[in-house]
């Protein structure tokens, strides 16, 4: 189980104070009550509608699971920082050494306040965050376009201008699930720690080589 100390900080918005909470256990997530405009709609669905998705990450070593909490706790955000799955090429280069940004997700009536932004600053409050490459994926078909009013191109702008202040650069890669659609996007951010040979197995494995 997780052993990081969980962040706490807070932020005013034209909805209320908002709380943001890291390292969340399963026990305190199931205290809070989860947006239900995390669902199903007409053009998108969330990456996870139901609460006991977020707990079941919480279990897993090292993961971080932060909230973005509404002043009577209603779960208003959310974001997920774990290990890439078994059998995904992010898992290849060196055991644990790549964590993904699984998601950053905030619900259609809190957008535009700075909750991805305060989200994502919890996240990237992971103790080990120097000793990793930490990387995120866009793929177009999982953004909420219709309730943003977005083109897929301003979507994905709007990803690296949330992205970049916390270190992290757009990356070339040959992924084909990431090749499949121009506007696709991967970003990741090399630790502070990272070794100069893990960096140029980085660089090889986005290609699906091996030096």
């Amino acid at each position: 189980m997780n052993q990081a100390v969980s962040q706490d900080s807070r932020r005013t918005t034209p909805n209320g104070t908002t709380r943001f909470r890291s390292f969340c256990a399963p026990d305190e997530i199931r205290r809070y009550t989860f947006s239900p405009q995390f669902g199903a709609h007409a053009t998108y669905r969330s990456l996870y509608t139901k609460r006991e998705s977020l707990e079941k990450n919480a279990e897993k070593p090292d993961t971080n699971v932060s909230l973005a909490l509404s002043e009577d706790d209603l779960i208003i955000g959310f974001g997920v920082l774990a290990y890439p799955g078994h059998g995904e090429r992010w898992a290849e280069l060196q055991p644990q050494v790549m964590m993904e940004v699984k998601a950053i997700e905030v619900c259609r009536s809190w957008r535009s306040l700075g909750i991805a932004k305060g989200i994502l600053e919890m996240l990237l409050c992971h103790p080990l965050r120097e000793d990793k490459i930490i990387y995120m994926v866009g793929y177009s078909w999982t953004w909420d376009l219709d309730g943003t009013k977005k083109t897929a191109q301003q979507y994905r702008g709007m990803l690296i201008r949330l992205f970049e202040p916390f270190g992290f650069l757009e990356y070339q890669t040959n992924e084909p699930n990431i090749c499949l659609k121009p506007e696709n996007l991967f970003m990741g951010r090399v630790g502070s720690r990272i070794t100069p040979e893990t960096e140029k197995g980085f660089k090889w494995l986005r290609f699906g080589m091996t030096p």
